[in-house]
């Protein structure tokens, strides 16, 4: 499903939140931006799948048997923008997403 959110700049922004579930999801763009999957909370939380967006290329967002407790697709913005994603919360496994955007 392709959502698109209001991203505010300065910190990590959740987008997407799993509990007890699996889920993938695409980001291109913003250019610079930057996503990440957090697991668990507070100081007991870590991070995975860190990466940047370059605005060509589809990256790609696990959540996986992590989730078991409480997951979160974060990303993180230089200036406040709106984002487009693609997001499944099948738990299927996908190499791209369904539709171009």
């Amino acid at each position: 499903m392709v959502r698109r959110k209001h991203i505010s700049s300065g910190d990590w922004r959740t987008v997407e939140s799993f509990w007890n579930a699996k889920g993938t999801a695409f980001f291109q763009a913003p250019v610079g931006a930057q996503i990440k999957v957090r697991y668990g909370a507070g100081w007991f939380g870590f991070d995975s799948q860190k990466q940047a967006l370059d605005g060509v290329a589809y990256k790609k967002l696990v959540v996986g048997l992590g989730s078991l407790g409480f997951a979160r697709m974060q990303i993180k913005v230089s200036q406040t923008t709106d984002v487009t994603y693609d997001v499944y919360g099948d738990g299927l496994a996908r190499p791209l997403p369904e539709i171009q955007f």
